[in-house]
């Protein structure tokens, strides 16, 4: 307590470690981002989203699987997630499975698993993992039973209105190769261009939102004292903190405004700090439940269903994040909690961390240089345009290589 008094009496020192924090922690996460774009950018440079409406018809346990698959295929950013949800109900893809594919993409996707290993440990990965399939099979019970057909269709209509969110241009984005076997179409002219573009676009997506994530943390790993946090979360008694750990993480995440990977960060400080693991579980679900985000539901849905979306949104995150905790701690799977505060890990030094942000920042400079060869910057700037109804943006037709292959 009285280290934080210090800091508080000193907003300089108090921006000052904070800032260095935000460093530290981003210094840890840069390799594995790389990583997880640029695999990212492979998977979505072979899987097409043409055919998202046609194999999302209803909520059968089927298309809820391949809804899982296409989300897990797709760019982790959250605003990206929901507008190509919404472009899908908007081309007749049933609207349980749409929300389906929206959670898979902030929650299955490979970059926050790199992430989720490099920062925090494998265990969180392998919860988030088992535990996002069991909060989708919840959330289409819950949609199945609470959505009634009027209010269905008032969506839909809605939706068909077309109103702007945020990211539809990147969400829109189709330059998947689908000539060739798999190694051909990656390793082809187009691949290696398709690969770059998503790569860079999936940074400029999440890139403020990854920033944002990073300071907060800082701020909240230096500035909030431990009683705080021993309050807030019941530290202390085991009962009542893995209760109260899945039901305050999600609203902790509604209050950040911090969406996708960015929300890792803060997931490290909360854990730290006495978080339930469930807690920490249901706190990087729900980066669909931010202010934005639900503001976005009601231009996208209406008022009515972005309620309801919030409401069942957070029981399922909240249950399945308490069944993953209790399952992982009958199995001995829990990790051990940090003896000392996340600080205390942070630093610059010549070791694997450093050698790998080395060798992936050659790999990020290559991608950017195709990117800015092959017309990426054009594309950028259609980031934010509207899909139109009809169907994706697409540069499937561009030239294989270089100049300008990239959506209109």
């Amino acid at each position: 307590m009285p280290h934080h008094a210090g800091l508080l009496a000193d907003p300089l020192a108090l921006a000052l470690r904070a800032l260095a924090m935000a460093f530290f922690m981003g210094w840890q996460m840069f390799w594995p981002l790389v990583v997880g774009f640029a695999l990212s950018g492979v998977v979505q440079a072979v899987v097409s989203k043409k055919e998202m409406s046609r194999l999302m018809p209803d909520a059968s346990p089927r298309s809820l699987a391949v809804a899982c698959g296409l989300g897990a295929a797709s760019s982790s950013c959250s605003y990206a997630a929901t507008a190509l949800a919404r472009a899908a109900v908007r081309k007749g893809a049933d609207f349980t499975a749409a929300m389906a594919f929206e959670m898979a993409s902030t929650n299955l996707v490979l970059e926050l698993g790199v992430v989720l290993v490099a920062l925090m440990g494998w265990r969180f990965m392998a919860a988030e993992a088992i535990a996002a399939p069991l909060m989708i099979a919840i959330l289409a019970l819950l949609l199945r039973a609470l959505v009634s057909q009027k209010l269905l269709e008032a969506a839909r209509a809605q939706a068909d209105k077309g109103v702007a969110g945020r990211m539809e241009g990147h969400a829109g984005m189709d330059m998947a190769i689908v000539e060739g076997s798999l190694f051909e179409r990656i390793l082809s002219a187009k691949g290696r261009t398709a690969i770059s573009h998503y790569f860079i676009m999936d940074w400029a997506s999440v890139g403020l939102d990854i920033a944002i994530g990073l300071l907060l943390a800082g701020v909240v790993a230096v500035a909030v004292p431990s009683d705080v946090w021993t309050a807030l979360f019941f530290v202390g008694h085991p009962v009542a903190s893995r209760f109260a750990g899945p039901l305050v993480g999600p609203l902790v995440a509604v209050l950040s405004f911090v969406c996708s990977v960015g929300n890792v960060p803060l997931a490290a400080v909360l854990w730290s700090n006495g978080c339930s693991f469930g807690g920490v579980i249901a706190f990087l679900f729900a980066d669909l439940l931010t202010l934005p985000i639900l503001n976005i539901y009601r231009k996208y849905y209406g008022g009515k269903m972005a309620a309801l979306l919030f409401f069942t949104f957070y029981v399922a995150m909240a249950a399945a994040a308490f069944a993953i905790d209790a399952a992982f701690e009958a199995l001995g799977l829990v990790p051990a909690r940090p003896t000392t505060g996340i600080a205390e890990h942070m630093a610059v030094r010549w070791d694997a961390t450093t050698a790998l942000n080395i060798a992936f920042a050659a790999l990020a400079v290559a991608l950017f240089v195709r990117f800015l060869r092959t017309g990426g910057p054009e594309m950028l700037r259609h980031m934010s345009a509207p899909i139109p109804a009809h169907g994706a943006h697409s540069a499937h037709d561009a030239p294989p290589d270089p100049p300008h292959d990239c959506c209109h």
